[in-house]
């Protein structure tokens, strides 16, 4: 963007030190939109006071953060809301200049391998093996504890890239390729975990008399692909004193699968030097409430 005398003199007034002025001028630039960021770019460069280079990193981040926001906006908006698509709005919170083309690619790759392996005569359970053996077997997916301070482990280019994940990563990656075979896994509602479940195809006359629990076929672990019974769920909510009722096993919607995604990412950023990184990321989340 060519410089005016107005850019210029709010460049000069951001490292005033009274707030007020800074909030002021810096409300200012980031109406500029995302075509500023070079100029501000260039001043960073040819700034030698760590506390302006800081201030420009922080208005450089409301920019894109602002962009974001739209298209959080336009994904929520849109008539298909692409599982893929919201997951690497999330990874560009941290990565605004991501190149989504890699995994784009890694996606499809694995999505060929799957379905190569596939068939009409496949039972449910032999379906998730064949998901599952791809995925962590041949691909060599790794899944981790949910851990706040690897914030990396919430965002599915470097899930791409290190092949390993958390529940919610992995989880996210296994729902977008069972979608793109046609094969109905869902995540599902359960306290404490992040749990995927293969719902029945409907060939009872009145389906609608099931339960949600009813409709599930078995429940899938996604840090390892573990398939779980009934059974071993039953035991689950025993052992956390929690009664089974039907919300939790009520198929989540891609809207409050991201929303998971961005509240439990927000908790990467607990700390006084990153409390707005964890306000902007609740933001995003509360902006996709139904």
């Amino acid at each position: 963007m060519q410089e005016n005398k107005e850019i210029l003199a709010l460049f000069h007034l951001i490292d005033d030190p009274d707030q007020e002025v800074f909030d002021s001028v810096s409300s200012r630039i980031v109406s500029y939109g995302r075509g500023i960021i070079p100029n501000l770019e260039s001043l960073w460069e040819n700034t030698i006071s760590n506390e302006v280079q800081e201030r420009i990193e922080l208005l450089i981040h409301k920019l894109h953060y602002h962009d974001l926001t739209e298209d959080f906006n336009h994904w929520k908006n849109s008539s298909y809301q692409d599982l893929l698509t919201a997951s690497l709005l999330v990874a560009k919170f941290q990565f605004p200049d991501l190149i989504t083309t890699p995994v784009l690619q890694e996606v499809e790759k694995l999505r060929r391998n799957i379905w190569l392996e596939l068939n009409s005569y496949l039972t449910p359970l032999e379906q998730v093996h064949v998901v599952t053996s791809i995925l962590y077997n041949y691909y060599g997916l790794k899944g981790t504890e949910v851990a706040y301070q690897h914030p990396e482990e919430f965002l599915i280019n470097k899930l791409i890239e290190t092949k390993r994940g958390n529940s919610i990563t992995n989880g996210i990656l296994y729902l977008l390729l069972s979608e793109l075979l046609d094969i109905p896994v869902k995540a599902i509602n359960i306290p404490r975990q992040f749990v995927l479940a293969y719902i029945k195809p409907y060939y009872e006359e009145n389906p609608e008399k099931l339960s949600p629990l009813q409709r599930i076929e078995f429940f899938i672990d996604p840090t390892s692909g573990q398939v779980f019974s009934h059974k071993d769920v039953e035991s689950y909510f025993k052992r956390i004193s929690v009664p089974p009722v039907n919300s939790y096993f009520k198929p989540l919607t891609h809207n409050r699968i991201i929303q998971t995604a961005l509240e439990e990412f927000s908790k990467c950023f607990d700390d006084e030097r990153n409390a707005y990184k964890q306000k902007e990321l609740l933001e995003l989340a509360k902006l996709l409430c139904d």
